[in-house]
């Protein structure tokens, strides 16, 4: 059984995740043989400071400001 751990910063929307599921889901019964039932995907969502990429918190980073502003909006 497939257990599949996916962290996402905070804001993407219910249908975003829907689609993300069936989509890696499809992908892992494809490449892994599993049965669609036993495919599990776990979601964990991060906040913006609580994520760091190249040594700047996501949150400071002005090259993803458009994306955390657009996330801290969504849903």
């Amino acid at each position: 059984m497939p257990n599949i751990r996916v962290e996402l910063l905070a804001g993407r929307s219910v249908e975003q995740r829907r689609q993300f599921a069936e989509q890696v889901t499809q992908s892992a019964v494809e490449a892994l043989g599993a049965r669609r039932q036993d495919v599990r995907i776990l979601f964990e969502e991060i906040t913006a400071d609580h994520v760091a990429n190249g040594g700047v918190l996501a949150s400071e980073d002005a090259s993803r400001a458009s994306v955390v502003s657009r996330l801290a909006t969504a849903d």
